[in-house]
This record gives C-alpha cells, structure tokens and sequence, in this order.
C-alpha cells in the first residue's frame, strides 16, 4: 500500500471512530458534528462522508443523520478499542494523559492486528485487567 493511500485509509478509520464515538454521547450524529468534534471544515466533512457512503460504511438519512453500517461499525468498534488499550497502557506507564491520546491515534492505525493481539494480552495482564 503506497503512503497516500495508507493516509486515506488512516482518515477514514478516524471518521468512523469519532462517529461512534460521537453515537454513544450524542442521541443523533450530523455531519456538523462530526466536523466539531474532528476541528475539520464542513466542506472537507462532507467529502469524508461522500467517501464512506460510497464504501458502505454509513448510511445518510434524509435529515442529514449518519448511521455506521455493521461494517462500519465493526471497523470503528475495532479502531476504538485498540485507540483506548494503548492510551490507557501509555497513561499506565505514566505518559501525560494528551500526549498519550495523541500517540495512540497514531499507533492504532499502524499495528498488524496480530502484534496487537500480543500486546492486547500482555498490556491486559500487566494492567491486571484479564
């Protein structure tokens, strides 16, 4: 996969993780507050959600509310869940809470889920959460 496209999927996967996060706080999601909470333009936005429509990742009422699909949602649940087990073992290893949100944003786009797998049961046990 070249750099660009490695960058677009990276983007998408950070759109449906912010609409699922957005989903569990929020009674109803509109592209104006996914634009709000990723600190993006309405227009840029609105591109994303073109995009994601088109790949089946969301669905668009007439209203303008966006639902995740299930693959979608099985993408965002699986973005989320690594983004929160590396922020929190960062936080655990006494990273400032910031620095370690932002680091793990980074990571979770980049680990092969077969060493986040490893890391998951290691991080889990040292946090003795297993």
């Amino acid at each position: 996969m070249s750099y660009i496209q490695h960058k677009s999927e990276e983007s998408l996967e950070d759109y449906l993780e912010t609409i699922f996060v957005l989903s569990r706080r929020l009674s109803a999601v509109r592209s104006i507050d996914v634009a709000n909470e990723m600190a993006f333009s309405k227009p840029s936005v609105s591109v994303a959600m073109k995009n994601l429509r088109s790949r089946g990742y969301i669905t668009v009422r007439e209203d303008g509310y966006i639902t995740l699909t299930a693959i979608g949602k099985e993408i965002a649940e699986s973005v989320y869940e690594r983004h929160t087990l590396l922020r929190d073992w960062l936080i655990h290893l006494g990273v400032n809470p910031e620095t370690a949100a932002r680091d793990a944003c980074r990571m979770e786009h980049d680990i092969t889920p077969e060493s986040y797998e490893a890391m998951k049961g290691c991080i889990l046990s040292l946090m003795g959460k297993d």
